[in-house]
């Protein structure tokens, strides 16, 4: 390591509370694909700021708008009308079926507004007491207390009870286990298309038809959290709708202003009736600054045609890194994924692999211990993930 970044790490202990396990590297300055470090070190990206910066790092348009906009209008909060959120709301709405939209400022306080939301249309619309909210394990839906109690993850749930009552979480895959729980006391079932956090894992179209449709012969919400999937990540704008499905409440966050802190949580108008002036609020969300910014990501995403761009691509890296799985199957366990969305499963602890590929100049994830997690930009190249997939064959070889 270089003394400017020994330096800046002996700051950053002294200063910065301890939660996360940083990677070895300080990012100095990023554009496109590219981070560069403090040295002036050049990275291929392939992870985007975790499915954040879909449109690459700092891209031009928006932050032209983001410069421009902080001279106009930063914040005044939502007790104000303010057109750019409701600009932002129209062309969400106008990328689904939904009819209404809450504006927060991240995925965690996306998902505890959809409890919140699916908790109070039960009971002021539907004059029902049902509370419950069913997730499936190995999901990951945020970090507040409601949120990590609906993560199936015991690991992010360690030293943080007595947690919330009114969640149960069942066998992913599962649609007996699901049944087995519905009661007159369930308000709604949140899953994800695919898991990310645990580990790139889509869902068989089947079982996701059947926990629609259960929860449609139960009355009970259908929610879907799209926090890493949306935004055109899978080769579609939501990831919900390569499996054509219609939730009643859907939530996102991640990609939304391409690397400002947003999150929104769109219903169905009969379930957002649920919320009512002073049901629920947030100080930051849908600010103007933000809102101009997700604007014109959405705008470049239909104009570029950016899903069916990550659709594309994807379909490209699956291709080749099955090639890998077959030069080396007794290294590769699996490849899967969705679009832009891919895990590289290996048949041993990948620690060491994901260091030697950082070391490459390959940023990625690797989650739950030996899946190498790919989120790149949406407009990565194919050039630059052939490259990815040499340094990987490298490595492994050296294995």
């Amino acid at each position: 390591m270089s003394e400017a970044f020994d330096a800046l790490r002996a700051r950053e202990q002294a200063s910065v509370m301890s939660t996360y396990g940083r990677y070895p590297l300080a990012v100095a300055s990023a554009d496109g694909c590219r981070m560069r470090d403090l040295d002036g070190r050049e990275y291929t990206d392939l992870l985007a700021g975790i499915a954040v910066c879909n449109l690459g790092h700092c891209q031009p348009e928006v932050a032209d708008v983001i410069a421009a906009k902080a001279r106009e209008l930063v914040h005044v909060s939502n007790v104000f009308y303010q057109r750019e959120q409701v600009e932002l709301a129209e062309a969400l709405l106008a990328t689904c079926h939904m009819g209404k939209v809450f504006f927060c400022n991240s995925g965690a306080e996306a998902n505890e507004g959809a409890i919140k939301l699916a908790r109070r249309y039960m009971r002021t619309v539907k004059n029902r007491d049902a509370y419950e909210i069913v997730t499936l394990t190995q999901s990951f839906h945020g970090r507040t207390l409601a949120t990590l109690t609906a993560t199936g993850q015991d690991k992010i749930k360690f030293g943080f009870d007595p947690l919330p009552e009114g969640f149960i979480t069942v066998a992913a895959g599962d649609i007996e286990a699901l049944r087995a729980v519905i009661s007159e006391r369930t308000a709604a079932v949140l899953l994800e298309c695919i898991q990310g956090e645990g580990g790139v894992k889509p869902f068989a179209p089947e079982y996701l038809d059947a926990v629609a449709q259960l929860c449609r012969e139960r009355d009970v919400l259908f929610m879907i959290d799209e926090v890493q999937t949306g935004m055109c990540r899978t080769g579609k704008f939501w990831a919900f709708q390569n499996y054509g499905l219609t939730p009643d409440v859907f939530t996102c966050s991640k990609a939304l202003a391409n690397g400002l802190p947003m999150g929104a949580v769109l219903a169905a108008d009969a379930v957002a009736a649920g919320f009512v002036p002073g049901s629920h609020a947030t100080t930051f969300g849908g600010g103007a600054l933000v809102a101009s910014a997700a604007l014109k990501t959405i705008e470049i995403m239909h104009r570029d045609k950016i899903a069916e761009r990550a659709e594309r691509m994807g379909d490209f890296a699956l291709a080749l890194f099955g090639e890998l799985k077959d030069r080396f199957p007794d290294k590769i366990a699996d490849v899967r994924g969705m679009g832009l969305m891919l895990g590289i499963e290996l048949t041993f602890p990948g620690a060491a692999v994901w260091k030697a590929l950082l070391d490459a100049g390959f940023v990625l994830n690797l989650t739950q211990d030996t899946v190498l997690r790919l989120l790149p930009p949406l407009v990565i190249t194919q050039e630059d993930l052939k490259a990815f997939a040499e340094a990987l064959a490298q490595e492994l070889a050296r294995v």
